[in-house]
């Protein structure tokens, strides 16, 4: 089941996290591959790790405590903010599954930072549209991937792994 909340956060609380994202000076890395390490030329990303197995990764980490307020998780496992530059036509990366562990019931949430023409999709034949502010959750062994967009100049979401 994919739970989905348009306007998950408030407004001001929202825009403090879309415009430190979205900002010069927020520091974005280049990943040569989007899902393992043997993508097409054209599949490739810029990621911010804020969060990984029990170590916060970045100073910014502190600047999204309204999401995690709002998401109430026991556990974090990952936070992290990806960004799919725009390209000429839509390209869906591979299916994947987010972090999984034998004996944890974990949780993957997104959460869309702007509005474009690039969605979620999952192997079961859902797709969720990319509209600001929206969050969704499901569970992490849930197959799924995105896509890049073809009418902003990026496409970019908030990755979390949590249990619930």
């Amino acid at each position: 089941m994919i739970k989905t909340i348009n306007n998950f956060l408030l407004p001001k609380s929202f825009l403090m996290i879309k415009g430190l994202l979205d900002s010069a000076e927020f520091p974005w890395y280049f990943n040569k591959a989007v899902v393992g390490e043997k993508d097409p030329l054209n599949n490739f990303q810029f990621t911010h790790t804020f969060y990984n197995n029990g170590h916060v990764y970045s100073d910014f980490f502190k600047n999204l405590s309204f999401l995690l307020d709002a998401i109430k998780p026991s556990l974090l496992v990952r936070i992290k903010a990806n960004l799919q530059p725009m390209a000429s036509s839509i390209i869906e990366h591979r299916m994947h599954t987010d972090e999984v562990f034998d004996n944890a019931k974990i949780t993957t949430g997104i959460f869309y930072i702007n509005t474009n023409n690039g969605k979620t999709i999952f192997k079961t034949g859902e797709e969720i549209k990319s509209e600001e502010n929206k969050y969704i959750e499901f569970d992490s062994k849930k197959m799924h991937t995105g896509t890049t967009c073809t009418d902003e100049k990026n496409r970019i979401v908030l990755n979390i792994n949590y249990i619930k």
